[in-house]
């Protein structure tokens, strides 16, 4: 009775929470799912990895760009850590690069990495792993309120340019928005990538955004992809 009334005590009387060790309330695992901002990653339908690409910039340079799709609406990852391999025709390891980034709610979350030497050996594929465990948590998407217009490029057969605007639809500022341009040949294969930022984009503002490479394009462009990136907001479960 010493130990036990005070651990009854304890156990009763102590409000239930998303931290506690134990599961209870709605929770569908300890301290998460149900009203926990951490959910239940089993209840969750998995992230695809659509497609990794490398793109020669110039002899000995490459960008390495992958698109991530995750189909759950209202749940994002605040940190995946990723790691490029880019790989020769003998499927040799030619150069890898690590970073981290956070993955959207119910979008494409674009990765990419820039000036990737290769020591003049030339890529034939490209792989991409994420290195950490996922924690799903309640989020949404802070880039959907970001509209990018009139893209427009030119100078494909000198030195490529592609401009755009980008409206903040929000009633708030946006702070350290970044994007993301990757070029598609007409049969949708991804064959050049770059990107951009802003420090801030004032709520109900307008920005130009313009994206370059040094080298002339080699094919015919056909989609013309600009993907915003915002770290997902936290969502509360009452939302």
């Amino acid at each position: 009775m010493v130990v036990g009334g005070p651990l009854a005590y304890w156990y009763f009387s102590i409000p239930p929470t998303c931290s506690d060790g134990i599961k209870n309330q709605d929770e569908t695992a300890v301290d998460r799912g149900g009203g926990c901002p951490v959910l239940d990653e089993r209840l969750l339908q998995p992230e695809a990895m659509l497609w990794a690409r490398s793109f020669r910039v110039r002899d000995g340079s490459y960008n390495a760009a992958a698109y991530v799709y995750n189909p759950n609406s209202e749940a994002g990852v605040r940190e995946a850590h990723y790691r490029f391999g880019l790989y020769d025709t003998e499927n040799l390891l030619v150069a890898e690069r690590e970073g981290t980034t956070f993955i959207v709610p119910g979008a494409v979350t674009p990765i990419l990495e820039s000036r990737i030497d290769t020591g003049n050996r030339v890529v034939a594929h490209t792989y991409v792993e994420f290195t950490n465990t996922f924690v799903w948590e309640r989020m949404t998407n802070a880039a959907v309120l970001l509209a990018v217009n009139n893209k427009e490029i030119s100078n494909t057969e000198i030195s490529p340019r592609l401009s755009a605007q980008v409206e903040n639809r929000a009633v708030v500022d946006v702070v350290n928005p970044s994007f993301v341009a990757v070029i598609f040949d007409p049969a949708g294969n991804a064959f050049a990538a770059s990107a951009t930022a802003l420090p801030r984009l004032a709520a109900g503002t307008r920005s130009p955004l313009v994206f370059s490479w040094p080298d002339p394009f080699l094919v015919h462009v056909g989609r013309i992809d600009i993907l915003p990136l915002v770290a997902p907001s936290p969502l509360r479960s009452s939302e």
